[in-house]
């Protein structure tokens, strides 16, 4: 079975012994041959079939087929019901994060000295969309601050990048929810990983280019005397029109204060709204609708006349709490609803998309145009995900409803890539006609500000699109995604280290002045592409490297290896969401490990 290797070394089993051992439990009676051995490895990346256990609507009674309509009915229902309650949750999580943060994110924004560095303004620009959890928000401010003379634009634009990295936080959170499954969680956390993935590298090749030469700031400069623009209306926004009933209900906030913050032009009053209008006052001698009676407004008064102010109907409108104590409570409830609705949702799917069902939504997904033009179905996508954008006006609601479509198997990464890439730029169209509706004093900053935003993503999906063999956030995904499934304490790391601890320790450089940053952040930033170039030979030309380096063996194994730190987790979080089950755990060893599978006794 197995031969000798000088020195007393055991060669490993090749793939025939380990057929030969599935044949021997075969013939004994204790197990049927492995299919998946003898098919060849399984792709886990491969959509999974969803297969419908039910009887055929043939075989089913009169009875049955309406049981059945009834249940499918009641299925579209509650499925509607969730995606409307998981929409109204991240607008609420938006509003929890502004109120916990916005006076933070107006203090960061105040140092013009700090802003001045380009990396210090990168990591601004995550933190601050991290912060409020709008990239809208974010845009805003900086739209203020340039409009108001306290920012340049040459200056704002590698915030307009963290603003970019910052916003895809939402959907990495949507997929931690489906961590309870391996094979979900490996898709749904690459399908989130891809798009800040994307965001990483497009920041790591256009922000030197910006700092040295400026072309996103000359584009849109460029732009900005193409068009000949007038002030307009504010675009109408769809989704905010059949969510505000319900979200208007328990909270509203003043939309300027955050912006009034940035601007030196900040009060100490909650950001909460209390006040939603003011009554007309009434002048003695006329009628109260004097504008319709003399068609034209009614005649002016003098200041001392006031009208009334109308209380706002919220659930927190007149509260004596703090706006962190509202924060704080919003924060709970939207996460528990977040999470409730997005688990309803993912078991409502992998209910309904079963059999003929899954495969036709799966068809009409992921087909490509017939030869010589499959590769236009790429760009449609990119377009689809633009038009769903704009339609929703909300980046962050497509790319979590993605998520967990991805997360079932209905989309493949491939194709969620361009959705996703297309998500980018349809959030920048909704920001130019936003700042369409800006004052005529801030219309030409507000209009550069979004160019610079549309510039940035259509530069990314020339870098990491156009070419296929440049998709590289596709692998990178897709190995973050198996390393996740294995290890799912890695996603919280990830997601603390990405969006929260390394900007913040980034920006707390920046403070100590460019020297100190750039001493630290240089040598760091060597020694990883250093050993990353190192991995690469390592795998395809371990030749070209000395005999000590063509493998890491020589190091401790916790600098090597995540086993020791996953050892170490485990003890600290023996919960289900940081471990995999052990039976998922031990079939994934085996299928792995070739010598494992002939060593058990299966």
């Amino acid at each position: 079975m197995r031969s000798s290797l000088p020195g007393g070394q055991v060669s490993p089993p090749t793939l025939d012994t380990v057929g030969l051992v599935d044949q021997s439990l075969g013939n004994t009676g204790t197990s049927s041959p492995a299919p998946a051995m003898e098919e060849g490895p399984v792709d886990p990346w491969a959509l999974p079939q969803l297969k419908d256990t039910g009887q055929s609507w043939k075989e089913l009674s009169v009875a049955g087929r309406v049981r059945r309509v009834l249940l499918g009915f009641l299925k579209a229902c509650g499925l509607l019901g969730s995606l409307y309650l998981f929409i109204c949750s991240l607008d609420i999580l938006s509003s929890a994060f502004q109120l916990l943060g916005s006076k933070v994110a107006g203090d960061i924004f105040k140092d013009n000295v700090v802003l001045s560095n380009p990396v210090a303004g990168l990591v601004i620009g995550v933190l601050v969309t991290v912060l409020v959890q709008s990239s809208s928000t974010s845009s805003s401010i900086v739209v203020s601050m340039v409009a108001s003379n306290l920012l340049h634009v040459r200056e704002s634009v590698p915030i307009i990048m963290g603003v970019n990295v910052g916003t895809s936080i939402t959907s990495t959170l949507v997929s931690m929810a489906q961590s309870g499954d391996r094979d979900e969680f490996r898709r749904a956390f690459g399908g989130s990983a891809v798009h800040g993935i994307f965001n990483w590298l497009t920041v790591l090749i256009l922000l030197p280019l910006e700092t040295a030469v400026a072309p996103l700031e000359r584009l849109s400069e460029l732009a900005l005397q193409a068009v000949s623009l007038q002030p307009g209306t504010q675009a109408p926004d769809i989704l905010k029109v059949l969510t505000q009933p319900l979200t208007h209900l328990i909270v509203q906030l003043d939309a300027d204060a955050i912006a009034n913050s940035a601007t030196h032009n900040a009060t100490n009053s909650s950001l909460i709204k209390h006040w939603c209008g003011a009554r007309e006052p009434t002048i003695p001698g006329n009628s109260s609708d004097c504008g319709t009676a003399t068609s034209g407004p009614c005649p002016e008064t003098n200041g001392s006349t006031t009208g009334e102010q109308l209380p706002c109907h919220h659930l927190f409108s007149g509260t004596a709490l703090s706006d962190l104590a509202v924060g704080l409570i919003l924060l709970a409830g939207s996460l528990l609803v977040l999470c409730s609705c997005l688990v309803l949702i993912v078991k409502l799917l992998n209910s309904v998309l079963r059999g003929r069902i899954a495969q036709a939504v799966r068809t009409v997904i992921n087909a490509d145009f017939p030869f010589p033009f499959g590769w236009l179905s790429g760009y449609l996508a990119i377009l689809v995900g633009a038009g769903m954008t704009f339609v929703l006006q909300s980046s962050s609601v497509f790319t979590a409803a993605i998520v967990p479509l991805m997360g079932v198997g209905v989309i493949s990464l491939e194709r969620a890539y361009p959705l996703l890439l297309g998500s980018n730029i349809g959030t920048t169209t909704t920001a130019l006609l936003a700042a369409l509706a800006s004052p005529p004093k801030m219309l030409s900053s507000a209009l550069q500000v979004a160019f610079i935003h549309f510039f940035f993503n259509v530069a990314g999906i020339l870098l990491w699109y156009v070419v296929p063999v440049l998709r590289l956030p596709i692998p990178l995904a897709k190995h973050f995604g198996d390393l996740t499934a294995r290890y799912r304490w890695v996603a919280v790391a990830y997601l603390l280290l990405s969006f929260l601890l390394l900007p913040l320790a980034t920006f707390g450089l920046s403070l100590a002045g460019p020297a100190v940053l750039a001493g630290v952040a240089g040598p760091v930033a060597a020694l990883l592409l250093l050993v990353a170039l190192i991995n690469v030979l390592q795998r395809r030309r371990p030749a070209w490297l000395p005999r000590a380096l063509r493998s890491w063996a020589w190091l401790p194994r916790w600098l090597r290896s995540l086993e020791p730190w996953d050892r170490l987790v485990g003890r600290c979080c023996p919960c289900r969401a940081c471990n995999p089950p052990p039976a998922a755990a031990k079939e994934a060893h085996c299928y792995e490990n070739p010598e494992v599978l002939a060593s058990q006794r299966l």
